[in-house]
Formats: structure tokens, C-alpha cells, sequence
């Protein structure tokens, strides 16, 4: 669990990356691929926090 744990953190960081780039290429928040890059990030999270949960449940 923790290597799940950390991949996640690593893929995150990429991804808060790739948005940051995308969000100054597109100059606007509202592009298709802000908002798809956007919704990744949020399912990782999600992800994350329910590996965190789940961990502190054993």
C-alpha cells in the first residue's frame, strides 16, 4: 500500500505540473484541456485520500 501511495503522490505532482503548463499555454482556465487535465488531477486525489482512508482503517 504504501508503494500505491507513493506512486500516486509522484503521478500528482506531474500532473499539478502539466496543469500549471496548460493553464499558461491556454491562458484561461475555461480550455478543454485545462478542465480534462483538471478532472485527472481531482480522480487521483480522490484516489489518494481513498488509499489514506483506507490505510488508517487497518
Amino acid at each position: 500500500m504504501e508503494d500505491d501511495i507513493a506512486d500516486i503522490l509522484a503521478k500528482i505532482e506531474e500532473l499539478r505540473e502539466r496543469l500549471h503548463r496548460v493553464i499558461e499555454a491556454k491562458g484561461t482556465i475555461a480550455d478543454p484541456e485545462v478542465i480534462a487535465t483538471s478532472e485527472m488531477l481531482d480522480a487521483l486525489l480522490n484516489e489518494y485520500y481513498r488509499l489514506l482512508k483506507q490505510k488508517q482503517g487497518k
